[in-house]
């Protein structure tokens, strides 16, 4: 619903027909970029940033999708929101990979100065339901290639040291999980993780709330990556910081105790029994 925009397409040196897809289209507000060599997604976005001529800046993954009115009503709002607002993100449909059935739904509501929200909750904003002014990169930087899989958290917590964020409850986004690669890229995630906390870390050590949460996740990522006594040195030091939620201190002494794979085992069984007697769909604020 919403036409005055550039398309540009990033391929990070893809191996699919992508190249054929987007030679498909005749349309001059399309641009295609490509690597011949895979930089990250970090790099890419980037590429897609310095290349793009706009004002505002939107970023769409390639397994994700925009509803219709995501853009019309992001751009409206934001083109009535104060200098202070950088960015306006979205509500969200998650849908699994395999099945593409609609796991949960997202209804964010919290807006304004989300830097506590942040620290404390982790990444709440889902990269391809942001619209962003252009102008927040000229002030913050672009995305950390050093940071990986955290790039886009870093970039919130940045952004949200300068600007506010509005945001639309209404889920706009399909936003897609395939489970087996995330498994496949813990280690990952957790180079990821520790470099957003060695990056930040004044700020999480302003907050003992925010700090605990970020090494009970640490921890147990250390425990589901095989290293258990970095993931004990973790627990502990997120005890010390804050007694933080029941849930951590059992998903931690679970694994602690059982180990991964009897711990595994037993949230499968938990899984398969509750299965009947959950809703598809949830709506979390």
């Amino acid at each position: 619903t919403f036409h005055d925009f550039e398309l540009i397409i990033v391929d990070d040196a893809s191996r699919d027909e992508t190249p054929a897809a987007v030679a498909g289209f005749q349309d001059h507000r399309i641009r295609y970029i490509r690597h011949e060599q895979n930089r990250g997604e970090a790099q890419a976005r980037n590429k897609g940033v310095t290349t793009a001529q706009g004002s505002y800046i939107a970023f769409l993954d390639d397994d994700d999708e925009w509803l219709p009115e995501k853009l019309a009503l992001q751009v409206h709002l934001l083109e009535n929101s104060p200098r202070t607002v950088g960015g306006v993100y979205t509500g969200r449909l998650t849908l699994d990979g395999k099945s593409k059935k609609v796991t949960s739904v997202l209804r964010p509501t919290k807006k304004g100065d989300l830097l506590q929200t942040l620290l404390r909750e982790g990444n709440c904003i889902t990269l391809s339901s942001v619209l962003l002014r252009k102008e927040c990169f000229e002030k913050v930087g672009l995305f950390d290639e050093q940071t990986g899989y955290s790039s886009d958290y870093d970039m919130w917590i940045r952004i949200s040291g300068a600007y506010h964020f509005e945001c639309i409850a209404e889920p706009l986004v399909k936003y897609t999980v395939h489970r087996e690669s995330l498994s496949r890229d813990l280690s990952r995630v957790l180079r990821g993780n520790e470099a957003v906390l060695n990056k930040h870390k004044a700020y999480f050590l302003q907050d003992n709330q925010a700090y605990s949460r970020l090494c009970a996740e640490l921890s147990i990522m250390y425990y589901f990556n095989r290293n258990s006594q970095k993931g004990r040195q973790l627990f502990l030091q997120a005890i010390q910081a804050y007694p933080f939620p029941t849930r951590n201190y059992l998903t931690c002494a679970g694994l602690a105790l059982l180990g991964v794979e009897k711990y595994q085992k037993l949230q499968k069984i938990k899984r398969a029994l509750l299965r009947d007697n959950t809703e598809p769909e949830q709506s979390v604020s």
